[in-house]
């Protein structure tokens, strides 16, 4: 065989090849055996070894990718990956859709419909395809930067290396369509069956089996080696289209991801005009997901018209138009062995159960919150119970049930202290709740000062619970203000410090003393104040000043808090103990940050093409996200600005047909202000 009919050799196995395992991996559909199909494989494999510039990067045979790689690449979204809140009631479903009922028009409240998909229990991943070829695919990460792990998504045989043509998509959408770029998201996630097979042969080998479907999956994706994450099988589905091609709604997006050549989970979906229409289709799958082949567990439940859902936007980590029903939390029986009372960081005292160790869905649990006093009343529990515990919407261990009739008699009641375990104070009892009062608790402090180091506040790395506790037993810090105080030589007699370990926290704590007004207000412990309401104070007050002079009506107002949340708020800011920390807080040096959100960009959506010379695409993206600004891939009448660089496509033609204004890179610098290109 020569070169040319070898060409025509390969190029008809690819296209037999991608059709069958289209029909298999996509449709479930078996037309040849495995072993013909492997066969087929043989072949082009050996063709190519042959003749090896005749490989392309879509061929069947490059889906395992080359050597391990030293460390991922960081990939920024060119659109934040967001994640949904949750709802575990009929009530919270209620309450999700008046909220969003606040912030729309009549005529658009009578548009309401919802579109209903599966909540697949895997790792979301996006895929970008340039002219339809597979060139970059990249984790979720922190929504706004993910992980190139492009190598490891090409070992999925249901992730198509090319889409099917533009122009057998074009005929059966009945329009044309923009090809030059398209990016998807979806999940990869690992079947029951093969989750399984894998768990039997660590079984085998006398290994630690893995915990769930959803963990094994996450870390076959992160593995630097892709032959790993090929040795799983890992399978994908698909359920957003990024790029505009012409969708109106959500279930929109679904037909053309079919189309395109994905796996969806279409034939479970469903639209529903109310919600008697959601609540049923909630019950239908929370009946079929143990006969699914992989884990589910709720459904997602999306506004679906497009246009509504962009104009209700994004709150914390979530957008407001699309929650996640989750399903009834899995349960399993145990023994009250004890009670733990533990003072939290707002004085709350909190009884912990104390449980013999039981395994919930992979997850070791020996511990539970009681919640309060009267939940354990309501309960009637007792140590030595023989209780049902859950974990509330797959996380939070509780109990939901005592079962009285295994009860020997020797169980004890549970009697609730009346001081603080930590200082001695008399507790007070608030509502359902104990509480300790006396701020200068050691327990409370050291809670507080925890929080307000951690990650999501000022970020002191190295400021551990133990650090912390060293500190306070040293009178070194009497509040979280005085760290800012701290100097090398308070802490190198300290028995956990050594010379470097002294610089280093020094140095730790020196980094953190400027910070963003969201992550400022998250760190002051405001009761039922967690990031996602520090975020959205932070966006609607713009600073601490006007934060603190907000009366009632206006945190009223805000459609994202309720009125407990805005009690807590008002509360804190009117207590003069509180705003003497702050005040010592921003006197000992910190520097609140106040993001800069230029209105003018604000819902502004640009498109990038050409060339840029003196700036990288992804440093222009990093800037125009940075102002409030929007960055698509493909133009639409929606695009308010194409920024055009040398050599542009067909986005330039088809920008002045729809009358986009087109800028060159100089007046896209001006208008971002970027002082120089770099």
């Amino acid at each position: 065989m020569n070169k040319e009919e070898a060409k025509k050799r390969i190029e008809k196995l690819r296209e037999t090849i991608n059709h069958y395992r289209y029909l298999y991996h996509v449709q479930d559909v078996s037309d040849i055996s495995d072993e013909a199909l492997d066969s087929l494989k043989k072949e082009l494999f050996d063709l190519e070894e042959i003749y090896p510039d005749l490989i392309t990067p879509d061929s069947p045979t490059q889906r395992i990718g080359g050597k391990p790689l030293p460390k991922f690449e960081k990939y920024i979204h060119v659109k934040r990956m967001t994640s949904f809140n949750d709802a575990f009631s009929e009530e919270d479903i209620k309450n999700w859709l008046n909220r969003n009922l606040k912030l729309l028009n009549s005529e658009e409240k009578k548009e309401i419909s919802f579109y209903l998909e599966p909540k697949l229990d895997g790792l979301a991943v996006e895929l970008i395809y340039k002219n339809g070829l597979l060139v970059l695919g990249a984790t979720r990460g922190d929504g706004f930067v993910g992980e190139n792990v492009t190598q490891n998504l090409k070992t999925i045989e249901s992730i198509p290396l090319r889409l099917r043509s533009q122009e057998e998509v074009e005929k059966l959408l009945g329009r044309k369509i923009n090809y030059e770029e398209i990016i998807v998201r979806g999940e990869v996630i690992l079947t029951k069956e093969e989750f399984e097979r894998i768990n039997e042969e660590r079984r085998n080998n006398n290994e630690e089996v893995y915990a769930n479907p959803r963990n094994l999956a996450a870390g076959s994706i992160r593995q630097l080696d892709s032959k790993i994450a090929s040795e799983r099988k890992l399978d994908a589905n698909f359920y957003s289209l990024v790029s505009d091609l012409g969708q109106k709604n959500h279930n929109e997006e679904h037909e053309i991801l079919d189309l395109l050549g994905f796996k969806t989970n279409n034939k479970y979906t469903k639209l529903c005009q109310n919600l008697d229409e959601v609540f049923d289709y909630y019950q239908l799958m929370n009946k079929k997901r143990e006969s699914l082949p992989y884990e589910i567990d709720g459904v997602v439940i999306v506004i679906n018209k497009n246009r509504i859902f962009e104009k209700l936007g994004i709150v914390g980590k979530a957008p407001r138009a699309a929650i996640a029903y989750k399903f009834p939390q899995r349960e399993a029986t145990t023994i009250l062995l004890d009670v733990e009372y533990q003072t939290g960081r707002t004085g709350v005292v909190t009884p912990v159960g104390i449980l013999k160790p039981v395994v919930v869905e992979g997850v070791t649990i020996s511990r539970a919150t009681l919640h309060n006093e009267d939940e354990i009343k309501r309960l009637d529990l007792k140590i030595g119970d023989t209780i049902i515990i859950a974990r509330a919407g797959d996380v939070i261990p509780k109990v939901i049930r005592v079962l009285g009739e295994m009860r020997s008699g020797k169980e004890k009641e549970i009697i609730f202290p009346k001081t603080c375990g930590a200082c001695g104070s008399l507790l007070v009892k608030k509502d359902a709740l104990w509480f300790c009062l006396d701020k200068n608790c050691f327990t409370r402090i050291n809670k507080e000062i925890e929080h307000f180091a951690s990650k999501g506040a000022f970020n002191i790395v190295g400021l551990g619970p133990s650090i912390v506790k060293s500190l306070l037993d040293n009178k070194l810090i009497a509040n979280p203000a005085d760290l800012f105080t701290l100097k090398k030589g308070d802490l190198v007699e300290l028995p956990l410090f050594k010379e470097k370990a002294s610089d280093n926290l020094i140095e730790a704590i020196y980094k953190s003393r400027k910070i963003s007004l969201s992550r400022f207000i998250y760190s002051l412990s405001i009761k039922n104040v967690g990031s996602e309401t520090a975020l959205v104070l932070a966006e609607k007050f713009r600073s601490l000043e006007s934060l603190i002079k907000a009366s009632r009506e206006e945190l009223d107002e805000i459609s994202d808090i309720g009125e407990v949340v805005s009690d807590s708020i008002f509360s804190y800011f009117n207590d003069k103990n509180n705003l003497e920390l702050i005040n010592k807080i921003i006197s000992n040096g910190v520097e609140i940050i106040y993001e800069e959100r230029d209105d003018k960009l604000k819902g502004v959506r640009f498109v990038l093409t050409g060339t840029l010379l003196g700036i990288s695409r992804d440093r222009a993206k990093e800037e125009i996200i940075k102002l409030g600004g929007d960055v698509s891939s493909s133009i639409s009448s929606n695009t308010n600005y194409l920024i055009a660089g040398e050599n542009p496509g067909s986005k330039y033609d088809k920008a002045k047909k729809l009358g986009v204004k087109i800028i060159n890179e100089e007046e896209f610098y001006e208008l971002i202000q970027l002082p120089q290109k770099n």
